[in-house]
């Protein structure tokens, strides 16, 4: 009578990156990944990656969703939410589309945040008054 609806699409794939673990190199997946040990390299991923409290990025980033609890350094490309915690500490380049920055962390970066909003054409500006 009723169809089991089973979303084929969501990434269920969880990577995680221990502490005392050292990875030089470039990783690619589809899944999250939550790092506690130390990655020097490049990360691209469709998912969300979690940076540990001792968690050490050295490198680039390239995810659907980011959450900066350790530290960071390198390119980070953020499609969506880039959530920075209190204990982050944060140098770079920063390409984001949200941020939410806690009290406390430390964030020494360009940051370029592109919006949802569509610039305005040229047709408005017609309608404006003039005093």
């Amino acid at each position: 009578m009723f169809a089991d609806k089973k979303n084929t699409n969501q990434v269920l794939e969880r990577n995680i990156i221990a502490k005392n673990t050292t990875i030089t190199g470039d990783i690619k997946s589809d899944g999250d990944f939550r790092i506690d040990g130390t990655v020097e390299g490049t990360i691209i991923t469709k998912g969300r990656v979690v940076v540990g409290v001792k968690g050490i990025i050295n490198g680039n980033v390239q995810c659907g969703n980011a959450d900066i609890e350790g530290a960071f350094t390198g390119k980070l490309i953020v499609s969506e939410l880039l959530t920075v915690k209190s204990s982050a500490k944060i140098n770079g380049e920063v390409f984001i589309n949200k941020l939410s920055v806690e009290p406390g962390a430390t964030f020494n970066a360009t940051c370029e945040m592109k919006s949802g909003v569509k610039e305005l054409k040229d047709g408005f500006k017609k309608a404006e008054k003039t005093a």
